[in-house]
């Protein structure tokens, strides 16, 4: 019988296959941001950084090489990977005031964000406040009580929530299965 159940259990692995990679956080996500609650002043990348209607939506720069936002006072601009990596750069000295940022991915996303982290925030005066949203589709960013010297950055990390993959179901499906066969047995 402990053969069978190995052999069942052998059989499910490798029907499941290759296990597939998680998605990247920020893969193809859209975002919407607004800086002090307002939309007007951000410009996006796809906007060519050009105060007009919707220049506060972009997706995400193919290339990675650059920002997606810049705050329409320039001192700010925002550049967010597809790993879900954000980096935030001052191009000017700024001192504490008021810097709220809201930025929105809506259904862009393959699954919701599950952590928003700060990994490194040494290059200024104060600490940020990162918030996720309540849907796992939203982040806010609060750099108020932060000063900055020019070309200051600091990096915080996106997290998407865990999904299963499909064999994972398929094998603790089998596994199951073959524990009822088993005690099944034993009873007879």
């Amino acid at each position: 019988m402990k053969k069978t159940i190995m052999e069942t259990l052998v059989a499910a692995v490798l029907a499941t296959g290759i296990a597939h990679a998680a998605p990247l956080p920020l893969q193809d996500a859209v975002i919407s941001a607004t800086y002090n609650g307002s939309p007007d002043t951000m410009l996006g990348l796809d906007h060519l950084f050009q105060m007009e209607p919707g220049s506060n939506t972009t997706a995400l720069d193919p290339s990675g090489t650059g920002v997606e936002f810049l705050s329409a006072d320039a001192l700010f601009g925002f550049d967010f990977d597809a790993s879900g990596l954000l980096t935030i750069v001052a191009n000017a000295p700024v001192a504490p005031g008021a810097y709220q940022f809201h930025f929105d991915f809506g259904a862009t996303l393959a699954v919701p964000l599950s952590a928003f982290k700060l990994i490194d925030g040494a290059a200024i005066g104060g600490t940020p406040v990162l918030s996720l949203g309540a849907d796992g589709k939203s982040i806010d960013v609060d750099l108020s009580g932060t000063s900055w010297s020019e070309f200051a950055s600091i990096t915080a990390q996106l997290e998407a929530s865990a999904v299963p993959e499909p064999g994972s179901a398929a094998l603790l499906l089998t596994g199951f299965a073959a524990l009822a066969a088993s005690r099944r047995a034993r009873r007879r």
